[in-house]
Parts: structure tokens; C-alpha cells; sequence
């Protein structure tokens, strides 16, 4: 049997995305976008009957079958019993940001189980100028990895280095760790483990647990931990972001869908940054802080722990920074990777750009 797929998203993503509406013209099996897929969560979908649904015991909705002409509603088929529960221990979920860091450890081993045929295991395309400590099998080169004189440690899981990255001189890395493709890890770089990094990234100084989503840079010393960062981010030379609060408290984070404050249910969350943020040299981020799309940050002292979109600024006020301007340096910064700013993503920044205009405010 045939079968398409469809991306059904925000109306302001669908240019990028691909968004569809739903149809009612034939049966059509709709899986949450948040979800992390494994053996069982797929097993579980692939068994579901027409009109029946998943949900978490949340009563988040996970996956539904819906038959031709049938509408999306939960209610009717709890009240029908055609809803299963899926306990947590079944499946992953992204449900905040700081979601990100903290299930890469798992997620990288899964992913490693279905890429494996893809890169060598032995550890044999590594040259004598390295060190390698633990077993070779826990080692993944792609074609055209360039690494010399690293030392890189798989005894607490495995490193994958995708095509074309490059691991400097001195650098030093710890599994469970994933370089994706064109990126590059600086001299003398630490890189621990349960981090991934996008393509096309660069990374200096000391970072733990993060993850970083393509054509972002932190180039340079400081300390980056428990974060999560866009695409198009660049962090400037010795930023330091702390993860752990003074008094060991839970971390509070803001939420754009409470419009406040939530707890991460964790002691370690460092910064939040969104897609084309910046910040420049010395900047100092409080734990747990959320900077939007298009923010500039600089200067001494600690910013505020939630820095709505399109910001410009830091520790002794926010104003709001031009919409072309913003555009401006996007812009120039996609050309030094000769890549364009198109009308769609024109389109969806302008759209967090008036959006976001209910959470900024002056100083």
C-alpha cells in the first residue's frame, strides 16, 4: 500500500515546514511531532485501529487513526473506549526546551543503533597522533574526518564523528558525544559528554551536556552547560552561563505558553537561546536563562533571566531592535556560509517579531 506524509504545523511555519490541513477523505494516522520514536512507541502506533487513539497518562495525545471523515476528538473516544494509555516509560516527549539536553544521552545511543552502517566501528580511521581511551567499537568516523592529536574518552559512551568535521589539536572529548557534519571542535577545546552538535558549528572552550542546532558558534574559552542553542547563534569569547544555582534550588525557566516562570524539574539548567541570538564577549547568563529569536546581549553584569525576542541590550536595560536591522546582520551572517535569507524565513522572523512585541519592554 502507498502511503504519504504530511507536516501539519503553525500557520507561520508552513511556508518552511510544509504544513497540510487535515483531510477528511480518507483514513489518516496523525503522530505528535514531539514525540521521540523507539521500538515500542512505533510498535504501539503501527497496531492502532481505525478510530482509536494514544494518549499519555497526561492525557497528552500521542498518536490517532482517525477514520475517513472522522475529527480529531479526544473526549468522543475516551467516552467510546477507544483510547490507550501509554505509560511514560514507553516513549520520550519534547515538552519544554530544556527537554533537549536532557534526553540527548538516549537519544544519541538510539540513533547510534540505526547509524551504525554508516560509519566505521573499530576506531581504525583514527590516526596514531590521537588517544583513544576505551574500546575502538565505541567509535564512529564517517568519510573525511579530520583529528589529530585529540585525546577522546568512550569508556562512558560512544563518539560519532559525522563527514567532514574537524577535531583540532589538544582537543578533548567524552562520549556519549555526536559532531554533526562541517563542524568543528577548536584547539584545546572540552567537550563532554550527552552534547550534540548540529552541521556547521564551531565550539572552543568547555561545554557539557548541550545541544546546539546547526550554523551556530561558541568559538572561544568560557563555560556553556545544561543549554540548549538555535541555529544562527553566536556566542561571543569568554561567556560563561551558569547551570547550577548558589543554593543547589530547582531552576525556574520561562515558558511562552504560561507566560511565566515554570520549574524544570531539575538543579541544572544553563541558557536557552534562540534561533539568530547573539551575545557578545564577557557575557555573564544567571541560571536557567531564555533568550528569544533575533536578541543581541552584551555588556557587564548579569541580563535579566528572560530576554524576549528581537532584544537589544543587557544587564542595564532592553530596547527593542529593529526589524531590518535585525534582518540586516541575519542576513550577512547566512552569506558567510553562502547561504540566503529567503522570503519564508523572513517571513516567520517577522512573525515572532510582532508576536513577541507583548513580552518586551524598555528601560
Amino acid at each position: 500500500m502507498n502511503r504519504s506524509s504530511q507536516v501539519i504545523t503553525q500557520e507561520h511555519l508552513g511556508p518552511r515546514y510544509g504544513s497540510a490541513t487535515i483531510g477528511t477523505d480518507e483514513p489518516r494516522l496523525i503522530i505528535s511531532g514531539a514525540l521521540l520514536p523507539n521500538a515500542k512507541l512505533i510498535e504501539k502506533i503501527e497496531q492502532l485501529s481505525p478510530g482509536h487513539a494514544l494518549v499519555s497518562q497526561r492525557y497528552e495525545l500521542l498518536a490517532i487513526y482517525l477514520e475517513q471523515e472522522q475529527t480529531i476528538d479526544v473526549a468522543g473516544l475516551e467516552a467510546a473506549g477507544r483510547l490507550q494509555t501509554l505509560p511514560d516509560s514507553e516513549f520520550a516527549m519534547i515538552r519544554h526546551p530544556w527537554d533537549l539536553f536532557r534526553l540527548t544521552e538516549g537519544e544519541i545511543l538510539a540513533d547510534l543503533e540505526l547509524a551504525a552502517a554508516e560509519a566505521s566501528a573499530d576506531g581504525t580511521g583514527l590516526s596514531d597522533s590521537n588517544r583513544l581511551i576505551g574500546s575502538p567499537e565505541q567509535l564512529f568516523m564517517e568519510e573525511q574526518v579530520y583529528c589529530e592529536a585529540a585525546i577522546l574518552n568512550v569508556q562512558d559512551g560512544p563518539i560519532y564523528l559525522s563527514k567532514n568535521c574537524k577535531i583540532l589539536e589538544g582537543a578533548m572529548l567524552r562520549g556519549p558525544l555526536y559532531i554533526g557534519p562541517n563542524s568543528t571542535v577548536k584547539m584545546g577545546a572540552k567537550v563532554y559528554g550527552k552534547t550534540s552538535l548540529g552541521s556547521h558549528c564551531k565550539v572552543g572552550g568547555e561545554i557539557s551536556n548541550v545541544t546546539m542546532q546547526a550554523y551556530s558558534n561558541k568559538g572561544h574559552d568560557g563555560y556553556l552547560g545544561n543549554a540548549v542553542i538555535g541555529e544562527w547563534c553566536n556566542i561571543g569569547a569568554d561567556t560563561n552561563a551558569s547551570n547550577l544555582k548558589n543554593n543547589y534550588a530547582e531552576v525556574k525557566a520561562w515558558s511562552y505558553r504560561k507566560k511565566g516562570f515554570i520549574p524544570t524539574g531539575s538543579q541544572f539548567c544553563g541558557l536557552i537561546m534562540a534561533d539568530h541570538a547573539k551575545c557578545g564577549i564577557n557575557t555573564m547568563f544567571n541560571t536557567g536563562t531564555v533568550v528569544g529569536v533575533s536578541s543581541n546581549v552584551y555588556g557587564s553584569g548579569f541580563p535579566r533571566n528572560f530576554i524576549p525576542s528581537f532584544s537589544w541590550g543587557g544587564a542595564s536595560g532592553l530596547k527593542t531592535y529593529n526589524f531590518e536591522k535585525a534582518m540586516e546582520t541575519a542576513s550577512l551572517m547566512m552569506k558567510r556560509r553562502s547561504k540566503v535569507l529567503d522570503e519564508q524565513e523572513r517571513a516567520m522572523l517577522e512573525f515572532v517579531y510582532e508576536y513577541s512585541s507583548q513580552f518586551r519592554r524598555t528601560d
